[in-house]
């Protein structure tokens, strides 16, 4: 069977960094060539949300790989998702971080990530381990196609390896992080801002700090910042940048530049030893450089900390946050 087109089931932002950011996601284009998928496999790929995609007569057959992503394995969009989609002949991967799940049962082949059980709501570990998953698979359509070199995929694997390491030093990062955290809690509103393959995980840094804190926030791609958000921008509107040291940074310190002019503060999240945005932020949190394809797993790092930190401040349950569940199974 000839694989043409790929297309991903999305649930949650977990899903929407899977392959380092599978997909950037916008309520008008709910469909986009993922990025990972592209760079890597030269594929052509849709990321799709899983709830409205069952309602849409979408083009797809044999020659249409379904990639459908679900922590629990069992989130009820998902699993209707994935049925409409066999209906039609395609053929269906699942990442899932549970054996045995209704989404492993359904699925045409199933790749797990071996994370272990999650007892929190929000997920974190999990939410790495299929950014990993997702990555891999790239790794490989990139090499059956032939558009990824022998001698680039062991680059790649080997900036894998490096991970472990370069996520122990970022955990490192917990007691400044929960320090900022204290100067937060006074907010009640957040930005977040990121370009690129980092856009999906400034939307998770919002998810997470509003799941745990039930503080308001909202993720926002920064080429978009001034089509509205820009209106919300004052001293009492903290805006979360992410301006990793890649092809975004001139457009990300536009950005950061802009947010200061209307007196806004700016946390920055950025590569170690960048000077340039010490000297325009309130605030940095500097995480080692890594691949741009694979920095995203650790910017989401700090950001989960800093949710869980600012909850904590607030007396929040951070492992039972009000009104979620840990697996969604009805729409």
């Amino acid at each position: 069977m000839k694989i043409r087109t790929l297309a991903c089931f999305a649930v949650g932002l977990v899903q929407l960094s899977a392959a380092t950011a599978f997909a950037q996601i916008t309520a008008d284009v709910p469909t986009v060539r993922p990025d990972a998928i592209v760079n890597l496999a030269t594929d052509e790929g849709a990321a799709l949300v899983r709830g409205q995609w069952r309602y849409r007569d979408a083009p797809v057959g044999p020659e249409t790989l379904v990639v459908a992503l679900s922590q629990s394995g069992e989130t009820a969009d998902t699993l209707g998702a994935v049925k409409a989609a066999r209906l039609k002949g395609a053929p269906i991967v699942g990442i899932t971080n549970v054996v045995g799940s209704a989404l492993a049962r359904e699925a045409t082949g199933i790749v797990y990530t071996p994370a272990g059980p999650e007892i929190g709501v929000a997920s974190s570990k999990t939410f790495t381990a299929t950014i990993m998953a997702g990555y891999l698979l790239a790794l490989w359509l990139g090499r059956q196609r032939g558009a990824l070199t022998a001698e680039a995929g062991r680059q790649h694997v080997q900036g894998l390896l490096e991970l472990p390491r370069l996520i122990e030093k970022t955990l490192e990062l917990d007691a400044p992080v929960a320090l900022l955290a204290r100067e937060l809690t006074r907010f009640k509103d957040f930005l977040f801002f990121a370009r690129g393959i980092h856009f999906p995980i400034a939307l998770e840094g919002a998810l997470k700090l509003k799941e745990l804190s039930y503080l308001h926030a909202e993720g926002y791609p920064a080429g978009e910042m001034k089509h509205g958000p820009i209106a919300l921008i004052d001293e009492n509107m903290p805006v979360v940048a992410l301006v990793p040291k890649d092809s975004t940074y001139d457009r990300m310190m536009g950005n950061v530049e802009e947010v200061r002019a209307r007196d806004g503060r700016v946390i920055a999240l950025a590569h170690e030893g960048d000077r340039e945005i010490k000297a325009k932020a309130d605030w940095v949190i500097a995480v080692p450089a890594a691949s741009e394809l694979l920095s995203p797993i650790l910017m989401a790092i700090p950001l989960q900390l800093l949710a869980y930190h600012v909850a904590v401040r607030l007396g929040r349950d951070v492992d039972q946050p009000r009104n979620l569940a840990k697996s969604v199974t009805v729409e």
